[in-house]
């Protein structure tokens, strides 16, 4: 029963992270390097630095657990920094190829990666078991289903109905987009892994202990994406946006949502592992599960948001029985486990 609610956990968190682009919609006059900041500030500093509080025991503060692993600290840093370069680009593949097919592509090589280079860089090789291994491969079956579904829909559509699906929709730019952005963002995985052990072993609830290392990630990433969009706020001028103090009220409260709804994924993840802890395949194969799930519930908002509209019937089918795979894979290590 543990397990079934850790799962359920996981995929409430992936529901809100496939969300977080809804609200963004609803922002008004910024350009996109002026949200993107200001969005970043909830999801990456706020939420997960209020996250990582839950994992400190009354008396004690956060700067502690950190001081104590300098190593691991500035690790799970760095591999935040590196992961932000993949959440600059992760936009970018929204913006080419629509919610559903941009987040299928990047999130399914992202989850691919960060299950098999997490255990790779921190030497921890051992959870790379045979049901996790095909879990993963089942994972980027259904990614590569859903591919096969954006391509068919790329090639029956004409070039006007693609644009009024995803404005700016460029199927080869996207794809390549998408890649890097799931190269780059599995080092969230691996910074998770560095900043494994920080928290305050026992004293510190199951349910919280990655909180600490999320928020260092995050932290990381953060760096990266202020850096790039002062410097485009610089290139385009758009510095004004910050002074139309008439759109506060409505933007920094479509911002703050977007980045509840986006940290949403993570506080889940460390919630749901809680739960997960009689079953290490599980463990070891939750970054892949959250995920397959994120893209799992992108591609319903895609069909929500009618980006899959005018497609053949059969594009449709395709599309459905990639995302029947992704649920399988969330739960078929564990079903492995027993035969």
């Amino acid at each position: 029963m543990e397990i079934v609610l850790g799962l359920l956990i996981i995929a409430i968190g992936a529901f809100c992270q496939s969300s977080c682009y809804v609200p963004i919609n609803k922002i008004r006059s910024w350009s996109w390097e002026s949200y993107w900041l200001v969005q970043g500030i909830f999801a990456w500093l706020i939420f997960p630095l209020l996250g990582a509080m839950l994992a400190v025991p009354s008396g004690h503060c956060l700067f502690e657990v950190y001081s104590a692993d300098p190593k691991a600290t500035l690790l799970t840093i760095f591999f935040g920094v590196l992961w932000g370069v993949g959440g600059l680009t992760f936009g970018l593949s929204m913006r080419y190829l629509g919610v559903a097919l941009g987040q299928s592509i990047s999130l399914g090589t992202c989850a691919g990666l960060g299950t098999i280079l997490t255990p790779i860089f921190t030497g921890n090789t051992g959870d790379l078991t045979m049901p996790v291994i095909v879990g993963v491969v089942v994972t980027l079956a259904g990614i590569a289903v859903i591919g096969i579904a954006g391509s068919m829909k790329s090639q029956s559509l004409s070039e006007e109905e693609k644009k009024k699906a995803v404005k700016d929709f460029n199927f080869t730019k996207g794809i390549l987009v998408a890649l890097l952005a799931g190269f780059m963002s599995a080092c969230f995985s691996i910074g998770l892994g560095f900043g494994e052990n920080l928290n305050f072993g026992d004293s510190t609830a199951a349910i919280f202990k990655t909180l600490p290392a999320t928020f260092l990630v995050t932290l990381g990433g953060f760096l990266t994406n202020a850096v790039y969009c002062f410097y485009q706020n610089s290139k385009n001028r758009t510095w004004g946006d910050y002074r139309q103090t008439s759109l506060y009220a409505n933007n920094i409260l479509f911002c703050a949502l977007a980045g509840l709804l986006w940290y949403s994924q993570f506080f889940g993840l460390s919630l749901g592992k809680g739960f997960l802890q009689s079953s290490a395949v599980l463990i070891a194969f939750s970054w892949c599960i959250l995920m397959a799930l994120n893209v799992t519930f992108s591609n319903v908002w895609g069909i929500i948001l009618k980006e899959w509209k005018g497609c053949s019937s059969k594009t449709i089918f395709v599309l459905v029985v990639g995302i029947i795979i992704l649920v399988i894979s969330s739960f078929l290590p564990e079903l492995l486990k027993h035969i």
